[in-house]
């Protein structure tokens, strides 16, 4: 093979060529007395020409990988002994596929076929080679002869040791995989592992972590059994990413759970979570929207800190959007949070979720919440179908690019044998030394038309005995008594015009009040009170039913 004329193609003969034209001027220059003598010497010193240089030797000495192969069939012309240090002798005049096995097991032939068809360089990076090497592989054409002299073309495959940069960028690669599995982790183990079940409503959820080379978000989700059959269910996102977006996270969802046991509004629980998120990290905000479910009213109360509308469909298939109120993220302060409500009776369907669901970088925001609104609609079976379908129809993948938290809820309709074990009754008091007397009958009818047992039945006229009688001494009207059942729980509420709430104290022996609360927090299951929206009280007891 003639190296000195192959050599005249190679990458940068050219730049070297014209570099020994420009001494060779500079030297003429010299010669007319353009430097002074001493460095004109120095100049004239003869130095050999790239033709002159011995390809070979200098090949050989490349610490890259190199080998040479001309011909339609790559048949191998020369390699250089860094590449016989890593491989082997190979058989020179025969093709590629067989005298050079590494470059077709990693795939590199095809790529020479490319080069020599189209004449462009190529480059392929870090390829593992079965030395266990990683090489970054150039492949260069060149050609033999000028002209129409019956010349031939080849390809120069030169190799680069990367094996550093590429276990370097494995390290880095396993860090940011180990530090996003325990994101997720973290972030799994605070979001609660099973929802709480309430009588009236059937839920499911769903958290998608964002993909691989995504870090995780601070989505959260919570379901809050309030008592009195009543929910609290709250969906949140926190801005940013990360074991820190995570922690806020669980911060905020703890103090949610401990706030809603003080069964304020929404807007309240809001009020109290935005002081919160402000001293928890001044630069950290996070959207919220929580919202309680009361069967008796048929209706969802919420309020929305930032956070996208939550979606009802109702028994008629028709989806509703909650729109105002609306506020500014958690963590903002200064803003006075309201509650607004939208129809939730029973055959309703609706979702809260984030904006990883709906929100896409080429399409506007309003147009994933329409998108939602229309899988809605067409979206029947349980919750957890649904919450499928949503996440389906949505796009979201396991690379998606962000975290996704859905919440489905639903209010059967109770119809046939099922109706029957949820009943209502109801019975205005009037006030007067009657009240407790006609309270007490109207509560030993209804126990006694749902078939309770003897026992229930008498602790459940019991609590109505002393829940009304404890509204006559210290509400005001109007007043009234509520009886209520479920398929679990017997539940006894009295409501009043007066907002101060009761509290169980311990009466001494000489006291003549005190005892009412005390006895029913005693023979109930649970117990609690909460003001009214209008201004007054509600204090309840729930008795669990026996099973079967």
């Amino acid at each position: 093979m003639n190296f000195t004329r192959w050599s005249a193609r190679l990458p940068g003969t050219q730049r070297r060529a014209a570099a020994r034209t420009d001494d060779l001027v500079t030297e003429d220059r010299l010669s007319d007395g353009a430097v002074p003598a001493a460095r004109a010497e120095q100049l004239t010193v003869p130095a050999p020409a790239v033709d002159e240089l011995p390809v070979r030797e200098v090949l050989d000495r490349v610490p890259a990988l190199v080998a040479l192969v001309h011909g339609p069939d790559h048949r191998l012309a020369y390699v250089n002994d860094a590449y016989v240090v890593a491989f082997g002798l190979r058989p020179t005049g025969e093709p590629a596929r067989r005298a050079l096995p590494e470059l077709d097991e990693i795939g590199l032939l095809p790529l020479l076929d490319q080069v020599l068809r189209s004449g462009k360089p190529r480059t392929v990076k870090s390829r593992k080679a079965p030395d266990g090497r990683s090489y970054t592989f150039t492949c260069t054409p060149v050609t033999e002869g000028h002209g129409g002299g019956g010349g031939g073309s080849g390809v120069l495959v030169f190799a680069t040791d990367v094996t550093d940069h590429a276990e370097a960028a494995e390290r880095l690669r396993a860090s940011e995989r180990r530090q996003r599995e325990t994101a997720v982790t973290l972030q799994r183990s605070l979001l609660p592992q099973e929802l709480e079940e309430p009588d009236d409503l059937r839920i499911a959820a769903t958290y998608l972590p964002g993909g691989t080379e995504a870090a995780v978000g601070g989505d959260w989700y919570d379901v809050i059994t309030l008592g009195g059959g009543r929910t609290a269910l709250v969906i949140g996102d926190v801005m940013g990413r990360g074991v820190r977006a995570a922690a806020v996270m669980g911060q905020l969802r703890t103090a949610v759970r401990a706030y809603a046991r003080l069964d304020l509004p929404p807007h309240e629980i809001l009020q109290l979570l935005d002081g919160l998120a402000m001293e928890i990290d001044a630069n950290q905000i996070a959207t919220c929207a929580y919202a309680i479910h009361d069967p008796n009213e048929g209706k969802l109360v919420y309020a929305s800190a930032g956070h996208l509308p939550i979606l009802v469909r109702d028994e008629s298939g028709v989806v509703l959007r909650a729109d105002e109120p609306t506020g500014p993220p958690l963590g903002t302060g200064g803003w006075m949070h309201t509650s607004g409500s939208i129809p939730l009776g029973p055959g309703s369907t609706a979702v809260l979720y984030t904006d990883g669901l709906v929100e896409r970088r080429d399409e506007d925001l309003d147009e994933g919440i329409a998108a939602l609104e229309r899988a809605l609609a067409g979206a029947t079976g349980t919750p957890q179908v649904i919450c499928d379908r949503l996440v389906r129809s949505a796009g979201v993948t396991a690379e998606h690019d962000d975290d996704v938290a859905v919440m489905v809820l639903q209010h059967p309709a109770h119809l046939g044998p099922d109706g029957d074990l949820f009943r209502n009754a109801a019975l205005e008091l009037l006030g007067g030394v009657e009240a407790a007397p006609r309270a007490r009958a109207f509560a030993s009818g209804v126990l006694t038309s749902w078939r309770f047992p003897v026992e229930l039945h008498d602790l459940g006229v019991l609590a109505v005995s002393e829940l009304v009688a404890n509204s006559l001494q210290h509400g005001a009207p109007p007043m009234r008594l509520r009886l209520r059942r479920t398929d679990r729980r017997l539940i006894v509420e009295v409501t009043d015009g007066d907002d101060h709430l009761p509290r169980r104290r311990r009466a001494e022996p000489g006291d003549e009040s005190g005892r009412g609360i005390a006895i029913v927090a005693t023979i109930a299951s649970n117990w609690g009170s909460r003001r009214t929206p209008g201004g007054g009280k509600a204090v309840w007891c729930e008795f669990v039913l026996p099973k079967g």
